[in-house]
């Protein structure tokens, strides 16, 4: 069942995941809707990925409902669900062969595959892959091969095979991770101008840092040590409480022209 308009792309119930004695996410409900733009927030092992991963299909919930594009983890195949997700994340980048040519890896999505074998792609393939290039800004680097990349060539080009399956719903694990400031800004530039594209599927980007929020999302979920702190429209989720609360210091918040930017509350003398 395809996840149609009015239908949550993602809707989870009391999601929780414990490994051992750990619990990752603690009761989690949270719902996406296909015209969302979402970030995740949080410090370190606050679950961010793990949240994602369960979004993704790669990990079931220990207790809870997790519904993902009109299914629910446990009740699907979860490989005829996975194509229907676009995904990019470090371990997926690290399995990519370094030889491989930029519009080899973008095309090869359509069988689900990292790395060229025996697959056939007919000139639509190719066509789609050659747009998506062009809309993440890496048409030029199309011959090049990946291991050739900088950090932020990188990240254009997976985004590009993650959109090739046209999928209903885009994950990006930490997408700015490893960025120089201007490999950071074009990549802001990018997703701003994917998430103002109606056409762009349901997206969640998981991220550290407010000033890594590309104008054009419209919801936050702020998480903590597994648990929700604050989650829906960015101009209400996201506040010096929220965040004070999700990242254990006291915060000043700006904003201008639509971009974030956070730093630690300075005491005033006298205070």
């Amino acid at each position: 069942m395809s996840a149609g308009l009015g239908s949550a792309v993602l809707q989870f119930a009391d999601v929780t995941v414990r490994r051992g004695r750990a619990t990752l996410l603690d009761a989690v409900s949270w719902r996406v809707e296909p015209t969302d733009r979402w970030v995740i927030l949080g410090p370190n092992g606050a679950g961010k990925t793990t949240l994602l991963q369960v979004a993704a299909a790669m990990i079931h919930p220990t207790s809870g409902v997790a519904g993902i594009l009109d299914e629910v983890l446990g009740t699907v195949d979860v490989f005829e669900l996975r194509p229907r997700i676009g995904l990019t994340s470090a371990s997926l980048a690290e399995r990519i062969p370094r030889g491989e040519r930029v519009q080899d890896l973008v095309v090869s999505a359509s069988y689900g595959v990292v790395g060229r074998w025996r697959e056939e792609y007919d000139e639509l393939d190719h066509e789609r892959a050659e747009r998506l290039l062009i809309e993440v800004g890496a048409k030029h680097l199309a011959d090049r091969t990946f291991g050739t990349l900088s950090e932020g060539e990188r990240k254009r080009v997976q985004i590009a095979r993650a959109l090739m399956t046209d999928p209903e719903l885009l994950l990006l694990d930490e997408p700015a991770a490893g960025l120089d400031l201007g490999g950071r800004e074009d990549l802001v530039s990018t997703l701003s101008s994917l998430a103002q594209d109606p056409d762009s599927p349901a997206t969640v980007l998981v991220s550290h840092h407010v000033e890594e929020i590309p104008p054009g999302f419209t919801h936050a979920l702020l998480i903590r040590e597994g648990r929700v702190v604050a989650a829906g429209p960015i101009s209400e989720a996201v506040t010096e409480e929220t965040l004070a609360e999700t990242f254990g210091m006291a915060l000043s918040l700006s904003v201008h022209d639509g971009r974030y930017s956070a730093r630690r509350r300075t005491r005033r003398h006298g205070d």
